[in-house]
């Protein structure tokens, strides 16, 4: 009989526990499910710049809906939160040149002349070595393009660079942080993405940020300090590519990341520590260098305009300064501020060892 009687308990605590998981499911995929229905939206039930909300949107930044349309989280400089689409595609014209908008691949690999970088996102040296033109123009053209008073005042490169030894000093940046030039130009597309919406929206390529302060990337404020249009600007390449808009942002470093760099290089003075937190965290630059990277895995040299891929990586999120550190050895400052002359590209990868 007491055998009976335990046995009874067991089955009745076994059945309860049995109820239990199978109401916490319930109730956990019911969660789950209003959940996916907060972080799914559609095109249709979002509302974008210049329209604000009081509270920031329940939307990770960037965020790419089901539709394809890329979307980030931005705040206006009166407090309120804005979306802004920054799908990356051939979207429409935006009403300047229109003619020549519609001719821009934006996609667009260098296949023929780099094989390798089409394939991996990265370039083969080798491939390099033995370029002689680039879209069908040589590179000694292309090279007295783009130093400085040539076809513009600053500048696609210093004048001690050439367009190959930039390649390869950029692609051996670009492989150390474990990424890709595709990689590092999308989120380059999308700040010139919300540079055509607010031009868009005002009527007004020129208008600077719009009222935009600053845009959530990867948990990082990307603050806009200018997003307007200014002349045009030719490529040095044989393309399509043109230039209006002037791109410039920058992010505050926190005082850990400050602490963390005036540990690891102490031996700077204040004034190349100054410089240094500056490159780091803050680019000025156009809308033809994503064009560039995408197109040719090119961020222009050592110039005012340059958009230095460490810079990128660490700006937008894609490596933590731990991280980017960690790939450079002790020689992050080098790696920022060093040009690509032939000298120093010969002298291999080896100048970022310790």
């Amino acid at each position: 009989m007491e055998t009976c009687r335990i046995r009874s308990m067991l089955l009745s605590i076994v059945l309860l526990v049995v109820l239990l998981i199978t109401i916490s499911s319930m109730v956990l995929m019911a969660s789950q499910e209003t959940q996916a229905k907060q972080i799914t939206p559609t095109r249709e039930s979002l509302k974008f710049f210049p329209h604000t909300y009081d509270k920031r949107p329940e939307l990770p930044s960037p965020y790419m809906m089901k539709d394809g349309t890329e979307i980030v989280v931005g705040l206006t400089k009166d407090n309120k939160f804005t979306l802004i689409p920054v799908t990356v595609a051939k979207g429409e014209s935006l009403g300047y040149r229109e003619k020549d908008w519609e001719k821009i691949r934006i996609l667009e690999v260098d296949a023929q002349d780099f094989p390798t970088l089409a394939r991996t996102g990265l370039h083969s040296e080798i491939e390099l070595d033995y370029t002689r033109q680039i879209i069908g123009r040589s590179v000694a053209e292309i090279t007295d393009s783009g130093r400085p008073e040539a076809s513009s005042g600053a500048g696609f490169m210093s004048r001690e660079e050439d367009i190959i030894s930039v390649l390869k000093g950029d692609n051996r940046l670009v492989k150390r942080l474990g990424l890709t030039h595709p990689q590092l130009a999308r989120p380059l597309f999308h700040v010139w993405n919300i540079a055509r919406w607010i031009g868009y929206k005002s009527r007004d390529v020129s208008r600077s940020v719009g009222g935009i302060d600053y845009f959530l990337y990867n948990k990082r404020k990307v603050r806009l300090l200018d997003a307007g249009g200014r002349g045009w600007q030719s490529s040095i390449f044989n393309d399509e590519i043109l230039g209006m808009y002037h791109l410039e942002f920058s992010v505050e470093l926190d005082e850990d990341e400050k602490v963390f760099l005036q540990d690891k290089y102490s031996n700077l003075s204040k004034e190349q520590m100054t410089d240094f937190q500056k490159i780091l965290s803050h680019i000025h630059t156009g809308e033809m260098v994503p064009f560039y990277i995408m197109r040719y895995g090119f961020y222009e040299g050592h110039t005012g305009y340059r958009a230095d891929p460490i810079a990128v990586s660490f700006i937008f999120g894609l490596r933590s300064l731990e991280e980017i550190e960690k790939a450079f050895r002790g020689n992050l400052y080098k790696a920022l501020t060093e040009h690509f002359t032939r000298e120093n590209i010969s002298a291999g990868e080896g100048r970022y060892e310790e």
